[in-house]
């Protein structure tokens, strides 16, 4: 039986990073929640209230200490050194290749040498991540999906080195966080991004060729497919400059024209029309 990894680092506190770190204190983790601002961070933290408050109203089990015992569990900071005793670090930091860089080169500085890195990324190759580290056998790829503490399934990256001791301690901490890990290779986009990001760009071509409107291409993949979402619903949850970012990686990744993003995808990303976290995408959010 593998030791329980108790203390991890969160870094990134936008939508993933948020949901990973109540799901980590949820299942009794000590989290280190790391950004680039107080202000960042502040925010993350009320967010992190709001949903436990919005997840006690349907779960009546849920104690009123509660909310307090997971927030003392996660400590908020801009400071790398906190990460030193960290034994897992997860990254959920923005789809640009200079500001992953960065991060993971101060990482590796920081923390142990027995400390794993596992990269939260949409479509950025985890072999090139771990190049820019001095422990390329402790990088793994752990694509979350959002909402992070409901999704039960995590599609795990494998790069060139990750050597299988980093691939069983991943899978132990999906395992302590109630989820399961599905192990794929390393490539651009892995399997869920490159098939979604070409489906979501597709959709909003239909929608600037005036196909049909928002509501009625989603409602065919709902009512026709059983997808529980539609594309531009999902394009709208995960962040409209997120999509956008990781159809560039592709579209660099791979010189092929059938990942060029759509023109309306790039002008609404210039627009600040990124979809629910800032009230306004594809629809419209109170």
């Amino acid at each position: 039986m593998a030791m329980n990894i108790q203390t991890i680092g969160v870094i990134g506190s936008g939508v993933m990073g948020i949901g990973l770190a109540q799901n980590l204190a949820q299942t009794d983790h000590k989290v280190i929640l790391l950004d680039i601002s107080e202000e960042i961070l502040t925010h993350a933290k009320q967010k992190i209230i709001n949903n436990l408050r919005f997840q006690g109203l349907f779960q009546k089990n849920i104690q009123k200490n509660h909310l307090e015992e997971v927030l003392n569990k996660i400590q908020f900071s801009t400071d790398y050194n906190f990460l030193a005793n960290a034994e897992f670090i997860i990254e959920n930091t923005t789809e640009k290749w200079d500001i992953k860089k960065e991060v993971y080169q101060k990482l590796d500085k920081v923390c142990t040498k027995e400390t794993i890195f596992a990269a939260n990324t949409s479509a950025i190759s985890i072999t090139r991540i771990a190049s820019v580290t001095q422990r390329k056998h402790q990088v793994i790829g752990m694509h979350f999906m959002n909402p992070v503490p409901i999704k039960p399934v995590v599609e795990m990256i494998r790069g060139y080195h990750t050597s299988e001791e980093t691939i069983t301690k991943a899978k132990q901490v999906l395992l302590q966080m109630g989820k399961e890990g599905i192990l794929v290779n390393d490539s651009p986009g892995f399997v869920s991004n490159r098939v979604l990001m070409l489906t979501i760009n597709e959709a909003i071509c239909l929608l600037q060729e005036q196909v049909a409107s928002a509501a009625e291409v989603d409602r065919i993949f709902k009512t026709c497919f059983g997808h529980k979402m539609g594309p531009l619903e999902t394009a709208d949850l995960i962040g409209l400059d997120t999509i956008l970012f990781s159809i560039e990686v592709l579209y660099e990744s791979f010189n092929d024209s059938k990942y060029r993003p759509c023109n309306l995808l790039i002008k609404m990303v210039h627009a600040g029309l990124y979809g629910q976290k800032c009230g306004q995408g594809f629809y419209t959010y109170n």
